[in-house]
């Protein structure tokens, strides 16, 4: 279970942040099927990832474009890493390897051992840059999988699209538009457009919804 802190009566719980990782260097220390699942959420987001174990998967030795070692762990494997996964069948190397990255201020995941954690996997849907995550600081992996089953049908590829098209409208917004009030307006209007017919708003429609706000 978890060890949780008090400030009077407030439960201190985990923040909720999203870092970009794309390019970012990332270490998976183990090479088993839990090391596995953690290689593939990081590769997801874009990592290098580097993955060092005596003994690899074959199904992680078949990931293309990470690079794996088969040796175990040495101190130095720590250097200019980002982000470091502590994913071993050995609880105590596992408490050794987040001791060392705390040391060095290097963000910590250790697999089953949440007092050894500086960061938390939560469970997530992803449609391109929608991101929608779930926690419940390792208390009940149940109920993140369950709210993460409810917001699936939500978080629709349809949506993902959709954010992609409002993004490459940000600088024209900026140009077209005097205040960050307006803009959440069009955007607001273009988002009802877009899930009422359940497509890409075209782009005379965007100028008609553009031109109402127009300075």
């Amino acid at each position: 279970m978890s060890k949780r802190i008090r400030i009077g009566e407030i439960e201190m719980s985990y923040f909720p942040m999203f870092i970009e990782l794309n390019g970012k260097h990332c270490l998976v220390v183990g090479g088993g099927r839990i090391a596995l699942r953690k290689v593939e959420v990081l590769k997801e987001f874009g990592a290098q990832i580097q993955v060092i174990a005596p003994e690899l998967s074959s199904e992680i030795q078949k990931i293309e474009g990470i690079f794996c070692c088969k040796r175990y762990f040495q101190q130095e494997d720590l250097n200019d890493q980002e982000l470091v996964i502590a994913a071993t069948d050995d609880p105590i190397q596992n408490h050794q390897i987040s001791q060392a990255c705390k040391k060095k201020k290097i963000p910590v995941n250790v697999v089953d051992q949440i007092e050894d954690c500086s960061f938390i996997f939560p469970a997530y849907c992803k449609e391109k840059e929608i991101v929608a995550a779930f926690s419940s600081g390792g208390q009940s992996p149940v109920i993140t999988q369950y709210l993460k089953s409810q917001m699936s049908p939500i978080i629709t590829p349809y949506l993902g699209e959709l954010a992609a098209c409002f993004g490459s409208l940000r600088e024209k917004m900026k140009q077209c538009t005097s205040s960050e009030k307006e803009r959440k307006k069009i955007y607001q209007e273009l988002l009802r457009l877009g899930l009422e017919h359940d497509t890409i708003p075209s782009e005379k429609e965007i100028e008609q919804v553009i031109g109402k706000y127009k300075r």
